[in-house]
């Protein structure tokens, strides 16, 4: 199948084939027809599996036969969860649309508001934008979307997860009604939130799954590491110096484990630098860039700072710590193994994190097996608190937010109400 057949305008169908591009992905060939025929929609799409396009494309081509382009007006919204992925989805409609008449603009905080109100004062019809950011401009009435037709969330899930809600909510009341816009939800996982939040903002959505729900890239090789905690920074290093890694994504759970994780490794050798959200984004900027360029081997993020990290032929993704959320781990390990290359997830887990590997496994439907890493066995005669005390999460906040409730929740609620009696 090629693009041309998927009914895209013959000026898209150009730059596509200039930029490299011949046969769709499976979500680009399921979720194209379907958004050029103005349903609303559900896609979940692996990361790496070219969902951007998937919507991008679609949406240039409305832009462009339906005469939608109007001079100030926002013809099409994109919310991202980080701003790393705000840009990496401007950029991908900046290079579609190259030669075309069609205006793309980014906003999102920690950068000054100035030049990107410049940007859209010049005209603007799609704005890609993170809910905090699009919030404070429509707050201050610095932005129109009376006008605007198609609505995208980009990685619904992570919004959730981040919180985002409130500023959804807060963003839909100022956006046309249901009746009056095509809705797009687009997320790599889905669960009982992201159905609850769909039945709010989308009408009679059309659902697409190109792979089984909640599921990892098949050209990803996932290995498990059964380590003590206090070995898992050498073993890090020694793995990427003796096997000779020169492009390595780290993983970790908070913003100064990654700053120190960076600097024990420098001081193993390895040139490394940490990427989170305390960090401006021109700083952010630079690591990103010196890692693409390999003037840096290991590069320590996040799990918001690395949504929207687009690293071609990244091979190597280390969780150097499991993420208390098991869908996170889909979202890590996606950075490699895209656009259908090979690539290896390694997971070095600790007693303690056991649950969490439970957790993940459970999610993905599938056991893993660990391993010893040879002169890395863990500490047997050393006793290891397997449990831990889960406090109420921002999940479970979101959760009632929704109106949903758990089993767990229930189940406390009955207890405390035996304890009153």
């Amino acid at each position: 199948m090629s693009f041309a057949s998927l009914g895209l305008h013959q000026d898209i169908i150009h730059q596509v084939e200039v930029l490299g591009y011949t046969t769709p992905t499976p979500i680009q060939v399921a979720a194209i027809p379907a958004v050029l025929t103005q349903a609303d929609i559900m896609a979940g799409a692996q990361t790496g599996t070219g969902k951007t396009a998937a919507f991008a494309l679609p949406l240039l081509h409305k832009l462009l036969t339906n005469n939608e382009i109007k001079s100030n007006e926002v013809s099409v919204l994109v919310l991202t969860p980080t701003r790393e992925l705000a840009q990496q989805v401007y950029n991908s409609f900046v290079k579609y649309s190259q030669n075309l008449a069609i205006r793309s603009v980014v906003v999102y905080g920690g950068a000054s508001i100035n030049p990107q109100l410049d940007a859209l004062h010049k005209g603007c019809d799609i704005l890609v934008a993170t809910p905090g950011r699009l919030l404070e401009l429509i707050m201050k009435q610095l932005v129109d979307l009376s006008a605007l037709k198609t609505l995208v969330l980009d990685e619904a899930d992570r919004m959730l997860d981040m919180g985002f809600i409130i500023d959804i909510q807060r963003i839909l009341k100022n956006l046309p009604s249901t009746d009056n816009r095509q809705t797009l939800f687009f997320s790599a996982t889905f669960n009982d939130e992201i159905f609850a939040l769909s039945k709010t903002l989308l009408k009679a959505p059309k659902l697409i799954e190109v792979d089984s729900r909640n599921t990892t890239a098949d050209q990803v090789k996932q290995l498990i590491y059964t380590v003590d905690k206090n070995r898992k920074s050498a073993l890090l290093s020694f793995m990427i110096g003796s096997k000779n890694w020169q492009q390595v994504l780290i993983f970790t759970r908070t913003k100064q484990g990654a700053d120190e994780l960076a600097k024990e490794m420098q001081k193993d050798g390895i040139a490394t630098q940490s990427i989170h959200g305390d960090k401006s984004q021109g700083a952010r900027d630079r690591v990103l860039a010196d890692f693409k360029a390999g003037k840096i081997r290991a590069l320590v993020a996040t799990d918001v700072a690395a949504r929207g990290l687009d690293i071609e032929q990244l091979q190597y993704v280390v969780n150097h710590e499991l993420p208390y959320n098991a869908e996170d781990y889909i979202h890590r390990i996606g950075r490699t193994g895209r656009a259908g290359s090979e690539g290896v997830a390694i997971s070095l887990v600790s007693a303690k994190e056991n649950y969490l590997l439970a957790d993940i496994e459970k999610l993905l439907g599938e056991s893993f097996v660990p391993q010893w890493f040879p002169g890395f066995e863990p500490d047997l005669n050393t006793a290891e608190e397997t449990t831990k005390k889960r406090e109420p999460s921002k999940k479970a906040l979101r959760a009632k937010a929704l109106g949903l409730h758990s089993s767990r929740d229930k189940s406390s609620s009955n207890k405390n109400r035996r304890k009153r009696r």
